[in-house]
């Protein structure tokens, strides 16, 4: 692999801004080109971020310049398309989350990192958080004790809030609250993060879950111009871990006086941890020995960890993969599908 890295970014939508900003600040990486099926847009995008070729054509792009690797960030319908095809063409894939927009075409982009023997990561960006690392830290160390029970939530207050903007006037926040629109709703947006922060947490698989979503009334008939607003809103899911603990896992738009938060409690035998990041930054809480029996909760120094970008980069320069890959995300939209089908059928599921 040649001293610099030549990345693809395919998709120049709202997230493609990140990764072209954040590769171009890594030594040693270029963002090559662009591909958008959008040809102002695609231009536009280049000229912001100084990338030399932009593309209407993904096969072109692929055949007219050399990459060594791609960052996916299209819609979700597009990212196995697109994946598979760079894959395909030899690249090294970094896709945005959720992995697919169904749990099939997911299985199919795993099959296909399988048979490229290719690199593959997904962007679940809170795995930078240093307090979860050092929680997963204590978590295998032992310190906890056995793990017993979990609570896990994800907080967004941007149906009840203006704090980022106007929802019922912007289309970058309309078209998550309608099915139509591509819209697994708040399970499918943001369910994907925190069911990978509980997992990544604990050390562990989910064994079984049952599931319940709420779609609230928004406006008359809940339809604002071309939008239907038939998306989940909040949700609530009860899981069993495979060592047998509980937990409870929340995720919702209306958790007013929140704007981005997401918090992890670990129960343990001889302890727990509070990992939260958000508003506050990120911190991790426990209740380690002695204090566990006075009910006292310490904060506990973190260091920071690399980024997506900086792991992925990492990653090809190793030539090995990293966690979350596309099997890992798999497993999560596997966890997404039977949460709907758990809340369809009103039972529970074994995972």
């Amino acid at each position: 692999m040649s001293k610099t890295l030549n990345i693809l970014i395919v998709g120049t939508g709202r997230m493609a801004g990140q990764h072209a900003t954040r590769f171009a600040e890594i030594n040693g990486v270029t963002v090559l080109a662009a591909v958008d099926v959008n040809l102002e847009r695609v231009t536009d995008f280049c000229r912001e971020h100084n990338i030399a070729h932009g593309y209407i054509d993904l096969d072109k792009a692929l055949a007219e310049q050399r990459f060594d690797a791609c960052a996916v960030v299209t819609p979700d319908a597009y990212h196995a398309p697109v994946s598979i095809a760079c894959l395909k063409a030899g690249l090294p894939v970094l896709c945005e989350k959720p992995l697919s927009d169904s749990l099939d075409s997911a299985m199919t982009m795993v099959k296909a990192a399988e048979a490229a023997q290719q690199i593959t990561m997904t962007n679940l960006s809170y795995r930078s958080s240093g307090a979860l690392f050092k929680a997963r830290t204590l978590v295998d160390s032992g310190e906890l004790g056995e793990v017993r029970h979990v609570e896990a939530s994800y907080r967004q207050s941007w149906l009840a809030s203006d704090y980022w903007g106007d929802w019922k006037t912007e289309d970058a926040w309309l078209w998550r609250l309608s099915k139509a629109h591509g819209s697994l709703g708040v399970l499918g947006d943001v369910g994907i993060h925190i069911l990978d922060y509980l997992c990544a947490g604990v050390g562990q698989d989910i064994a079984g879950l049952q599931c319940r979503l709420k779609t609230f009334e928004k406006a008359p008939d809940n339809k604002i111009g071309e939008y239907v607003l038939d998306a989940n809103d909040s949700c609530t899911m009860n899981v069993e871990l495979a060592n047998g603990a509980l937990g409870v896992v929340h995720m919702s738009r209306y958790y007013t006086g929140y704007m981005n938060d997401l918090v992890l409690t670990i129960h343990g035998t001889k302890g727990a941890v509070k990992v939260s990041t958000g508003n506050d930054g990120d911190q991790l809480m426990a209740s380690l020995g002695d204090d566990m029996h006075a009910q006292r909760w310490t904060s506990v120094s973190c260091e920071d960890q690399p980024d997506t970008f900086e792991r992925f980069v990492d990653a090809l320069r190793a030539g090995s993969n990293v966690s979350p890959d596309f099997a890992h995300a798999a497993r999560l939209q596997m966890y997404l599908s039977l949460a709907f089908d758990s809340h369809e059928s009103g039972r529970w599921i074994d995972c």
